[in-house]
């Protein structure tokens, strides 16, 4: 089915990035399209830290309270399903959805997020984002001074160790093998009392979530109250690949300060284009992007203008 309805942008993706460039666009009397599945990569987190007015509440009330306030503005529409495919056209992009409907738009903003891998480790995708921690910022405060581990190994875990030492006295760095740090590393870890376990693990011990212990293969255990770790990540369609988007080393789409990538008219904003994955950043990723989207549009749309009124 073919909508025959353009919008001037297509937001693919409601998350905190994609609502917030909703917002500045439907302020800036756009017709926008807000297509997205439902599936946030945050959903499984128990409560959101860090985002100023908003703290501590779940990932759910956050989005709710976006969507109310974005859906004052009549110019913007939502679309429940899944973006599968994209192309440029010479008026901007066309997307179809899984149902098979297809929008068209002057701009398109991919705000998709990232879809975490999780390791085949029991227990750790249950524990994820309850009790297995990817940020010390939006979770640190909430487990400090209380026993803590790091699972990660060579830079990943000397970096990651030397980070969280500072929200505890008692962290442990667990490998989950044969450390491939370096001997200055190891160095590093003794003067600041951070123990390393290489042991493999076997398993994450949990109770709906909220871990009680590390299962390790010699069958022993140890019982932090929480692990900071760090996992693999893809992407939720290849949308960006579709449409010729250049990737960094780290599997991100390259894009501007206001989210600009190598394609014309598509801008990318979020969990999309940086490690950083706070709701704050999003936010703020979001409106920067709508700005520039916004601005493109005007310039498009004087240099039309001024040459209709010159002919």
């Amino acid at each position: 089915m073919n909508v025959n309805q353009p919008y001037d942008v297509i937001i693919v993706g409601g998350s905190n990035a994609g609502l917030s460039a909703a917002m500045l666009l439907g302020r800036s009397l756009r017709r926008v399209l807000v297509i997205d599945a439902g599936k946030p990569c945050n959903r499984q987190t128990l409560h959101s830290h860090g985002f100023l007015t908003r703290n501590a509440e779940t990932p759910t009330q956050l989005l709710a309270v976006a969507r109310k306030q974005v859906s004052y503005y009549p110019s913007i529409q939502f679309w429940s399903d899944t973006v599968v495919s994209a192309t440029q056209t010479p008026n901007g992009f066309t997307v179809t959805t899984a149902d098979g409907v297809v929008f068209s738009s002057r701009k398109l903003l991919l705000a998709t997020g990232v879809a975490d891998i999780m390791p085949n480790l029991p227990g750790f995708a249950e524990c994820w984002g309850r009790s297995v921690l990817h940020c010390h910022y939006c979770h640190g405060y909430e487990v400090h001074s209380q026993p803590l581990g790091v699972l990660a190994n060579g830079e990943m875990g000397y970096e990651m160790a030397t980070l969280i030492q500072h929200w505890t006295n008692q962290l442990t760095l667990y490998t989950n093998g044969p450390s491939t740090l370096t001997d200055a590393q190891r160095q590093t870890l003794v003067q600041l009392q951070i123990p390393l376990i290489e042991t493999p693990l076997k398993a994450i011990e949990h109770d709906a979530g909220q871990l009680t212990a590390l299962l390790f293969t010699d069958q022993t255990r140890a019982y932090p109250i929480a692990i900071f770790s760090r996992v693999l990540f893809g992407h939720h369609t290849n949308i960006a690949a579709q449409l010729g988007c250049v990737l960094t080393e780290t599997n991100f789409v390259q894009a501007t300060e206001f989210g600009e990538t190598n394609v014309p008219g598509l801008v990318a904003a979020g969990d999309i284009t940086t490690p950083f994955r706070q709701v704050a950043v999003a936010v703020a990723n979001g409106s920067k992007a709508a700005a520039w989207i916004n601005r493109e549009l005007l310039t498009e749309d004087l240099k039309r203008r001024v040459q209709v009124t010159g002919a």
